[in-house]
């Protein structure tokens, strides 16, 4: 079996990159961790990794074709993704590469197309008994509201409104927003919960972390959180059909009513991974060990709770 792993779309994921490499040569200490980019070149991630790879853009229709190349030719048995671009191309490649021993670790292609539809993963979320934002009629609406792309990510494009002299003739006429209530950031704390599931689909290990300060719609400062929001989702989103390795999900939590909102799922690692990671989440490891190692993993929630993230700006220079 190989043991080598590609990271695509790495471009500033350095910390990442990193936490990969020091846990798998823990288990396999020749064993390299890649990356891909569109300009390796220019990426920060390049430079700390064991190699990197030009790639077209994930749309090109030779993707597919280098992807396995760089795979084959460099011994990768697990490829990484990290953004949402490539998500649902790789969910449907996942048959074809495991037929050459190759494992794309990401969920299924039903369970990526209702996570990068905002209006499927409302449907998901009230499903499985988690409140979500009440919808808006944006022609007879009550304010303050918020608007959103049912397919947006970046946190482009968002609208908080908060009366009708705000809610534009532009803003009406967009047919990707979805309108809803606006749930307020001075009395919900704002959590993401880095999720990891097992080959079973079912839950092994959960680190929510508080949004403390976001810049650029990825976190800059947070602080890990073990309270009411850990036994919820464990209860709610204990069992997803479909689901593998790591996502995230986006929440509201209210500290005095306990109240607790679904916003989105990010099916992949999120930006603001590397706390969880450093407080004990040591998703890389649950991923070896299942893919590589072939050993069932079991839950476990005996992180550091309370761990602050202060991220600064660095550089690399060559």
């Amino acid at each position: 079996m190989n043991h080598n792993i590609l990271i695509t779309s790495a471009g500033k994921r350095v910390a990442l990159t990193r936490f990969f490499k020091e846990t798998l040569n823990r288990f396999f200490p020749e064993a390299k961790v890649f990356i891909t980019d569109m300009n390796p070149e220019m990426a920060p991630v390049s430079y700390v990794c064991d190699g990197a790879f030009k790639v077209p853009r994930v749309t090109a229709p030779e993707y597919p074709e280098v992807l396995l190349r760089i795979c084959e030719e460099n011994k990768v048995g697990m490829v990484i993704a990290t953004i949402d671009t490539e998500l649902q191309l790789l969910a449907d490649l996942k048959e074809s590469f495991r037929k050459k021993g190759i494992h794309i670790m990401v969920s299924n292609k039903e369970f990526i197309s209702l996570c990068r539809d905002k209006r499927n993963t409302i449907k998901f979320f009230e499903s499985h008994g988690v409140r979500v934002p009440k919808e808006v009629d944006k022609y007879n609406p009550s304010f303050p509201l918020f608007a959103k792309p049912y397919d947006g990510s970046l946190s482009t494009n968002l609208h908080y409104i908060k009366s009708s002299d705000e809610l534009t003739k532009e803003i009406l006429e967009d047919e990707k927003l979805i309108f809803m209530e606006y749930i307020d950031k001075t009395v919900y704390k704002e959590i993401t919960a880095d999720m990891y599931f097992g080959k079973d689909n079912s839950v092994k290990c959960i680190v929510p972390r508080e949004r403390i300060e976001i810049r650029a719609g990825e976190i800059n400062k947070g602080r890990t959180l073990k309270n009411e929001i850990l036994d919820f989702l464990k209860k709610k989103l204990g069992y997803i059909d479909g689901c593998i390795g790591c996502i995230c999900v986006q929440l509201f939590f209210h500290p005095e009513t306990k109240d607790i909102v679904g916003i989105e799922i990010n099916p992949r690692f999120g930006g603001g991974y590397p706390l969880s990671y450093m407080a004990g989440g040591n998703f890389p490891e649950l991923l070896i060990r299942e893919y590589f190692m072939g050993e069932t993993v079991e839950y476990f929630d005996n992180w550091k709770n309370g761990m602050l993230m202060l991220r600064f700006d660095d550089a690399i220079y060559i």
